[in-house]
């Protein structure tokens, strides 16, 4: 449990404690990685230097009960950076993006790990903000000034994902269903 015992023994640079700290925050801020990131390697490199920004920062921490969200900011702003580098997060949608959504599927809960794997398929500028819009809670407005892109694109690539998890949710639950469509 991160305590701030912990915290202060980190801050004198004690590297068993540093140890314990990394061992307590790696596996939440791994999800969150593989969540903005599709390959292993990758989440893995994001995750690397996040913990290191997190070790080298924390005497900028005033609360360390403020830690997890925190180190947490500081992991999906590694994980921006990186996009940053490999995408272009102002595309231009298809027709395809204006149709309309799917009625939604019904049947059990889907599982977590199952729902992950469909927000994986997205592409990578619409994976983002769905995640930065749906899962973290920023704005359009705030997105837009963390992507450098508008507002608009924020929002249309929103849609865009919306809709498309949608279509894999559905295909999730009636696999067979779409390829009847594709004989037609």
């Amino acid at each position: 449990m991160i305590n701030e015992q912990l915290m202060e023994a980190c801050l004198r640079q004690e590297r068993t404690a540093q140890r314990r700290l990394y061992e307590l925050m790696s596996p939440p801020l791994y999800q969150v990685c593989k969540r903005y990131l599709r390959h292993a390697h990758e989440v893995e490199d994001v995750l690397a230097e996040a913990c290191y920004l997190i070790l080298t920062r924390l005497p900028q921490l005033r609360e360390w009960r403020a830690f997890e969200g925190w180190a947490r900011q500081i992991t999906v702003n590694q994980c921006l950076a990186y996009l940053r580098r490999q995408t272009s997060f102002a595309i231009h949608l298809t027709d395809d993006a204006a149709a309309e959504v799917p009625a939604p599927a019904t049947g059990p809960p889907m599982a977590a790990q199952d729902l992950l794997q469909l927000v994986q398929q997205l592409p990578d500028g619409c994976r983002t903000i769905f995640n930065l819009y749906v899962v973290e809670g920023y704005s359009h407005k705030e997105i837009a000034a963390m992507l450098g892109i508008s507002e608009g694109t924020s929002k249309s690539q929103l849609n865009f994902s919306r809709k498309k998890l949608q279509e894999l949710v559905n295909a999730f639950y009636y696999p067979t269903a779409k390829s009847h469509e594709q004989q037609r």
